[in-house]
């Protein structure tokens, strides 16, 4: 509901703004349709990328929906999701292409045209003179206008108490006048029932040298002479205007207004300044004659008088024998240009300050325009946005050759790139088989407890060592000096690989040390530390032999840690290691015996 009022505001207020959007089409809509397909093919990057990717994620799903039974329905309702998002992304983009390539099949512009059917160039009527030039209605703009090279004048009348006609376009003085200042009490007083006596003395021109803002937002800034000469103007009368006219040889079209109900001449008024016309001597076919009030008695007393008439239907206007019609430029496009032009009626449009207007005016063979801009207007030699049927038909069919080679281009580019980008996934994947055994081996792991996978080292001792009482020793650690010697495992020659000098080889028991090393094991419980310590302190002598001693201690590498050592190693070295400590271990305790 607020949606509908606000748009019925937009609708109200702005209905002239709107008419004039659409009216600008006829003129851009080429140019629209050349830089929309521009834009589409910019747009086509972002799109062919998602589409693409939403078609790869689809696949990839689809094909672990296959080896899964189980998330079937879960997987079917993701790929459904995704299959809408394309639609939703690609058919709009699709259509609107494919409606942007046929669209000039459609398009009426009157600016497509042959250049031998272009018609001549609209003459200017001075929109109250030249308004962006000097004050309005005064005789410097009409003056400027006429400098401009304006085929006419036009202007507003009022009739004054004293029944002296002048130029005013509002009905009160407050506007373009200094009436605030002299008469502030009588500003909102309308213009006619002030005699002309009092109304040549007021200044029409410092308004429109003094105002904050500028009365056009094109108007360029007057020279110093300019300015002095804006500054004394004063309200002129209707024989003024005539009399430059007649000078110059320039029509001369006017709304002429009705004065209030007070004035003396309320019903009488075209009667009189139709006769102050005919005194003033200007020549009758310079009087575009605008007023539906009382036209029979202008045709009879000015015959000579061009009869203009509004936006009549065709049929009033042949009853009333008017071929010359002032409208406003958005009503005329809008009812029926073309019936106008069949039934040969001379057309004057109001109000065109802009030369892309101006240029549509002229296509559309229009004969004059009523401007404020004539400056502006009289320097266009060719009608803007203007071209041949055969060129706009060649960029039409360029245009939409190259785009369509370019997006089929774009989108043949995005899915080559997923493609490589999921090829070169799976060969990472395939090539590397230890890391997929390790990753395997982790998970199961994790699998069985919740214990970290990276083991700690163990130590594995004979009963005889006190290897738990010391710090584990690395692997440069060299033999001491006493009754305990440490053996560490002696360093591989240099003809080893690398990898093999960072191993430590564990020790392979005989069949009669098995029950020695599981009593061994069971000796890393944290809670036997203590007694093992006093244990080992009195159950071992410190043994002395000529020879170094050999000790079983071993520190075994984490299970996560390269697996250097292979089970192929000879079994040779391992038994000879291990009955080496078993004799000594033996030698020891016969000692103790004896």
């Amino acid at each position: 509901m607020i949606c509908s009022f606000f748009l019925w505001i937009l609708c109200k207020f702005w209905r002239d703004r709107w008419l004039t959007a659409g009216l600008s089409l006829q003129v851009f809509a080429p140019y629209i349709h050349l830089s929309s397909i521009t834009v589409m093919v910019i747009l086509s990057w972002p799109v062919a990328f998602y589409l693409i990717h939403l078609e790869e994620e689809a696949r990839v799903r689809r094909y672990k929906m296959a080896h899964n039974d189980r998330e079937r329905t879960k997987r079917c309702n993701i790929i459904t999701k995704l299959r809408a998002l394309q639609v939703a992304i690609g058919l709009p983009f699709f259509f609107i292409l494919l409606c942007l390539y046929v669209v000039p099949l459609g398009i009426h512009s009157p600016c497509i045209q042959e250049e031998g059917k272009l018609g001549p160039k609209p003459d200017f009527f001075g929109h109250r003179g030249a308004p962006m030039l000097g004050p309005e209605n005064t005789m410097m703009a009409f003056e400027k206008a006429v400098e401009q090279g304006a085929y006419g004048l036009e202007s507003d009348v009022h009739l004054s108490y004293d029944l002296v006609p002048f130029l005013m376009h509002d009905s009160d003085l407050r506007r373009t006048t200094n009436i605030r200042e002299v008469m502030p009490n009588a500003s909102f007083t309308h213009s006619s029932l002030f005699t002309w006596s009092f109304l040549s003395t007021l200044n029409a021109g410092k308004w429109f040298v003094q105002s904050r803002f500028k009365p056009f937002y094109k108007m360029k800034r007057l020279s110093k002479a300019d300015r002095e000469k804006a500054e004394n103007q004063t309200i002129p009368r209707l024989t003024d205007l005539l009399e430059l006219a007649q000078k110059e040889q320039k029509f001369v079209i006017f709304d002429l207004n009705g004065p209030t109900r007070k004035h003396p001449l309320r019903n009488t008024y075209v009667r009189h300044v139709v006769s102050v016309i005919l005194a003033s001597k200007i020549e009758q076919h310079l009087i575009f004659w605008l007023s539906s009030f009382d036209r029979q008695y202008v045709r009879n007393a000015a015959p000579g008088f061009q009869q203009v008439g509004r936006l009549f239907s065709i049929e009033r206007l042949t009853k009333e024998n008017i071929s010359i019609i002032n409208v406003d430029y958005k009503r005329l496009f809008y009812s029926g240009l073309r019936d106008y032009k069949a039934a040969n009626i001379t057309i004057n449009l109001y109000i065109v300050n802009e030369p892309w207007l101006y240029s549509l005016a002229w296509c559309s063979r229009i004969h004059s325009v009523t401007t404020d801009n004539i400056q502006i207007l009289r320097q266009i030699n060719h009608p803007y946005f203007f071209m041949t049927p055969g060129y706009y038909m060649f960029m039409w069919l360029f245009m939409d050759s190259v785009s369509a080679v370019l997006i089929v281009t774009i989108f043949y580019f995005h899915w080559w790139r997923e493609r490589k980008k999921e090829m070169f996934d799976n060969a990472s994947i395939y090539t590397d088989p230890k890391s997929i055994s390790l990753q395997k081996r982790e998970q199961g792991s994790q699998g069985s407890s919740n214990v970290s996978t990276k083991a700690p080292f163990r130590v594995m001792e004979s009963p005889w060592t006190l290897a738990a009482l010391y710090p584990t020793l690395t692997k440069n650690t060299k033999k001491h000096p006493g009754t305990r010697h440490f053996l560490v495992v002696p360093k591989k020659k240099a003809s080893e690989p690398e990898q093999a000098k960072k191993t430590i080889k564990p020790l392979m028991p005989q069949k009669d040390a098995v029950r020695q090393l599981a009593s061994t094991e069971k000796s890393f419980e944290p809670t036997w530390d203590a007694t093992r310590k006093a244990t080992f302190q009195t159950a071992l002598p410190s043994p002395k032999m000529n020879k170094p001693t050999i000790s079983s201690l071993e520190i075994l590498e984490s299970e996560t840690e390269p697996e250097n050592t292979s089970s192929s190693e000879p079994s040779q070295e391992s038994s000879l290691m291990f009955s080496t400590t078993s004799s000594i271990f033996s030698s020891g305790l016969l000692s103790k015996k004896n």
